[in-house]
């Protein structure tokens, strides 16, 4: 092996294990951190979030829920826990490294957890409608950025 290639081995090694040692503390760390690190406080405390969090905590019917609730899968307890130690160490390497984007957007796979996520929780109403179409499409306060603003089409 070259040299590069055996460093980036190492590198992905050292990440990996990061990542494993982070999510066992998570899972049999303090009482209650794993709780704590499922609200909104901790989410907006976290990382560049105020904005997302101040227009969350002021727009209506989403008010009750939290932040995992929409934005991490829920199929199973493993997916769910195994994401949102993906996710939130992407989080950490964005703050900490300082390239944190000034606009906030969802990835490919992040619409379609949220995706699924709005038809999971409103399955009773949704089920005779079109669910190719992205919910926040038609329903566009819920967007962080465009929550609090009416926007006319």
């Amino acid at each position: 092996m070259t040299g590069t290639r055996l460093w980036s081995l190492r590198n992905l090694l050292i990440v990996g294990l990061l990542c494993g040692a982070v999510g066992v503390f998570v899972m049999l760390g303090p009482p209650g951190l794993l709780a704590k690190s499922e609200t909104p406080l901790f989410c907006a405390s976290c990382h560049v979030m105020e904005t997302e969090f101040e227009a969350w905590f002021r727009e209506g019917a989403h008010r009750t829920i939290r932040c995992v609730d929409c934005h991490l899968p829920h199929q199973n307890v493993a997916t769910h826990y195994v994401w949102k130690s993906i996710d939130g160490m992407k989080d950490v390497v964005f703050f900490y490294s300082g390239t944190v984007p000034e606009i906030i957007s969802l990835s490919p796979r992040g619409q379609k957890v949220l995706q699924a996520n709005c038809v999971r929780c409103h399955e009773s109403i949704v089920w005779n409608i079109d669910n190719e179409r992205q919910c926040w499409s038609c329903h566009r306060r819920l967007s962080h950025i465009r929550s609090g603003a009416v926007e006319t089409r």
